[in-house]
């Protein structure tokens, strides 16, 4: 048992520690070191928690962190990382879900109840909240958690009037929100389950409604729902830590979905409320000129070795083939033989932002290589060679000048701009926004067909070969 004190004192080194970790995640430099402030933190509040003032039950708390903590590095493990938006997003649900219960928890605690007026309404207001909050982020993170995984359809689903049922249904909850902060003792459950339900459907249609181009934004959004979910539950709980690092999350959530938001050219508040799906759905109505041109792994390899700046343009299919792994093989090849080699990467490249960063920094791929879309977008019209792997939407010129496309303003990686284009897919098919891809038509672009992995060991080997 400690005192008050060393508890907010472990509370406010804690809070310290997870404010450096959210300031080392903003490089890849210093990411490492972000994790593990974040790791030493929360075991600091976990211990500082358990240890508080009129905790019981010790026993049971410390079995249900260990079977978690369990259950968590298994899946930690097995998951690939091509399945780690998924995780993300399923993830986020479980938060909402403790919010739900911790709200339903505290209004039906006999101790809250028997608080003076003011501080019952005031306490009341934080459950309905938190409940809220927590049953949108619940159900929506359930169903990214499909779309991303291909269980549920990618195609935003739209129907005329939903704006207007969603509003409606916000205001029916804040009736119910009135008439529950009025109801004597706990006869007020009935409105708290109807709005649960609301809730819940009112989250399946918010990112029902998203396209699947636009998945990485929902991911970002659904991390800054489930941090304010975390921090109801603190105002519930009464935990002050809590609220600091939902708060944390929540805020730190919604700047990325700034940050993404603007780099695909979409309106914010078009996530909060769900209005991806208002964007066109259709294909587009231009006809694309040219013919598809392919290319085998020998004159790949040619073209690598008379190039002298290559840029190479990783996207899911790199994630998918797990290809990584001779991309810097082959990226160390083609350094050691003086040519500049870079990494470009589109923000919402893979299904997760960061998600191609994360996959290259595992393979050891060199930081100082890695830019972003801004940084090296002016630069394309002076390289030799881009070698785009596995990515579709994020150099597709149709975001650009293509008017009727889905994806039409948002900003791509000019690949069109080098002198010669060579894109790796397993086949013709459109990408994860279900639009055809201007760039494989035009006449400095070849197509190079198979597995990612696969077709990169064989460049490899047909370089060394010409090496010996």
């Amino acid at each position: 048992m400690i005192t008050v004190e060393i508890q907010t004192a472990a509370y406010l080194f804690a809070g310290i520690l997870f404010i450096l970790s959210l300031g080392g995640l903003s490089s890849q430099e210093s990411a490492k070191r972000g994790v593990l402030f974040g790791i030493i933190g929360m075991i600091i509040a976990i211990l500082a928690t358990i240890a508080g003032k009129d905790i019981e039950g010790h026993i049971y708390i410390i079995a249900a962190i260990a079977i978690a903590s369990v259950i968590g590095i298994i899946v930690a493990r097995r998951v690939e990382m091509t399945a780690m938006p998924q995780l993300i997003a399923i993830l986020h649900s479980f938060v909402g879900l403790a919010a739900v219960l911790v709200g339903f928890g505290s209004y039906l605690d006999p101790e809250i109840q028997s608080l003076g007026k003011v501080e019952r309404n005031i306490h009341l207001v934080e459950v309905y909240i938190g409940v809220f909050i927590g049953a949108i982020t619940f159900t929506g993170s359930i169903v990214a958690w499909g779309k991303l995984d291909g269980k549920i359809r990618s195609k935003p689903l739209v129907y005329t009037g939903r704006h207007t049922v969603n509003i409606v249904l916000v205001l029916i909850s804040i009736v119910f929100g009135v008439l529950f902060t009025l109801a004597p003792d706990t006869s007020g459950l009935i409105y708290l389950i109807v709005m649960t339900i609301i809730a819940c459907f009112i989250g399946v249609m918010l990112v029902m409604a998203i396209g699947g181009a636009d998945m990485p934004v929902v991911v970002s959004m659904l991390n800054s729902y489930s941090g304010w979910a975390a921090a109801a539950a603190g105002f519930m709980l009464g935990n002050d830590l809590l609220i600091v690092t939902g708060a944390l999350v929540g805020s730190s959530g919604a700047i990325l979905s700034i940050i993404m938001c603007k780099a695909m050219n979409r309106s914010f508040w078009s996530v909060i409320f769900g209005g991806f799906g208002d964007a066109k759905v259709g294909a587009s109505s231009n006809e694309i000129e040219g013919e598809v041109t392919s290319i085998q792994h020998e004159e790949v390899a040619e073209l690598l070795k008379e190039s002298k700046s290559i840029v190479i343009v990783p996207g899911y299919g790199m994630a998918v083939a797990k290809a990584q792994y001779p991309i810097q093989e082959l990226t160390s090849l083609l350094k050691k033989q003086g040519k500049t080699v870079h990494f470009a990467i589109h923000p919402v490249a893979g299904r997760l932002p960061g998600h191609m960063n994360v996959l290259l920094a595992e393979a050891n791929v060199p930081y100082d290589i890695v830019f972003e879309m801004d940084e090296i977008n002016d630069e394309l019209s002076e390289t030799d060679l881009v070698f785009v792997i596995g990515a579709n939407d994020v150099v597709n010129p149709g975001a650009l000048d293509d008017e009727n496309s889905p994806i039409y303003g948002m900003p791509v990686i000019r690949a069109w701009d080098a002198e010669k284009v060579i894109v790796m897919k397993r086949s013709m098919a459109v990408g994860y926004a279900g639009v055809e891809n201007p760039l494989f038509y035009k006449s400095n672009t070849d197509m190079l067909y198979g597995d990612a992995k696969d077709s990169v060991t064989k460049i490899l080997s047909h370089l060394n070969g010409m090496q010996s």
